[in-house]
């Protein structure tokens, strides 16, 4: 089980990835095009996650999780999209889509699990 402080470590540290992934990028436009949307994608699955510990109610809190986890599942279509149209190779990403892809399962069972309570 992934506690709320170890979870809040591992979003942060994904979105420092995905931001030197962002400033890796190269200049192209469609690169930067696809890398504007992951930076955004990607930065907002730690700040929304913070979000989620100050729920005010069950319903806020599963609401905020689904940001998360719509957020987190965005990352993994940037991040494919950046493979796929060879921007990236595969190889460099292959970590940072298994994270994502990760934090998507975490966060949609954990979104699962609180609307069956």
């Amino acid at each position: 089980m992934t506690s709320p402080e170890q979870l809040r470590a591992r979003t942060k540290d994904f979105a420092i990835r995905i931001v030197r992934l962002f400033r890796s990028l190269p200049a192209s436009s469609d690169a930067q095009v696809i890398g504007r949307q992951l930076l955004r994608s990607g930065t907002s699955v730690g700040a929304n996650y913070r979000a989620v510990g100050r729920a005010r109610s069950r319903a806020e809190f599963i609401s905020k999780l689904g940001i998360v986890l719509e957020e987190a599942d965005e990352s993994v279509f940037w991040l494919e999209m950046l493979v796929e149209t060879e921007i990236v190779k595969a190889s460099k990403l292959e970590a940072l889509l298994i994270e994502a892809r990760e934090l998507t399962a975490i966060f949609g069972a954990a979104r699962h699990t609180s609307r069956k309570k």
